[in-house]
């Protein structure tokens, strides 16, 4: 344990301390500060012993310009000893057995489990997410997003009859359902579909373009597609139960 003395006035010139050569010597010292008082200087002495007894801490020092030390009084100090008489040695310490994932350890060993944990759950969940929005990317979000394709090939000429059939058969049944024609004769229905406000512009299109291919006309597809914007889709799904 270290000690001080401070603000200790030593007349002449300034105060050094002698090198450590000695690993065994009983004193260590160090000069913690230095201030000018006249002709002497103060100083803060902080030293501390390594065995018990009377100590002169001039004997550890030396003037920086190296004249004489004549005239400095004794800097005498005690080291008292730490341990009981007759004791020349320290007790051993007592080694105290450490469970092995305890304290520290095992703090460090949870935080890891939770925060790979948590970076799991972060990568599934936004891998989720990117799916999710890829597959609502490629969805259709309406029957009229469903059809333009379709429809635009058929303005483009691209269509065949059995395409075009086909996508008229589709309608005519979605449009059946909708407006509870399926118990009229089809060709009434078809009657009625025709002028329907909402059914008849597409209808009439697909007949133009089945039975008068080569008739030149403007088409206004977004027109055409306007009834089925709001339509989900897949509403020309027949989502009726088979009949038994």
């Amino acid at each position: 344990m270290s000690a001080r003395i401070d603000q200790l006035v030593v007349p002449g010139s300034k105060l050094e301390t002698l090198p450590l050569e000695d690993r065994k010597q009983p004193i260590v010292l160090r000069i913690a500060g230095v201030f000018p008082h006249g002709s002497a200087h103060r100083y803060d002495l902080v030293y501390y012993g390594l065995e018990p007894g009377q100590f002169d801490l001039k004997d550890y020092l030396r003037r920086s310009d190296g004249s004489p030390m004549e005239d400095i009084p004794s800097i005498l100090v005690d080291i008292q000893p730490v341990l009981p008489p007759g004791q020349v040695e320290p007790n051993e310490l007592e080694l105290r057995s450490v469970g092995r994932l305890g304290g520290y350890r095992a703090m460090l060993v949870v935080g890891g489990i939770v925060w790979v944990g948590g970076l799991l759950v972060i990568l599934f969940a936004g891998r989720k997410r990117r799916q999710a929005a890829a597959l609502a990317a490629r969805r259709p979000a309406s029957l009229a997003d469903r059809l333009r394709g379709t429809v635009e090939d058929a303005v483009a000429g691209k269509l065949g009859q059995s395409e075009l059939a086909e996508l008229e058969r589709m309608l005519l049944a979605y449009w059946r359902r909708r407006l509870d024609m399926e118990e009229l004769d089809a060709a009434e229905a078809i009657v009625r579909l025709r002028e329907h406000e909402d059914a008849g512009a597409l209808l009439k299109q697909l007949e133009r373009w089945l039975h008068c291919p080569d008739t030149a006309s403007e088409v206004d597809v977004a027109s055409l597609l306007e009834p089925y914007r709001t339509l989900p889709a897949d509403a020309l799904e027949d989502k009726h139960p088979p009949t038994p």
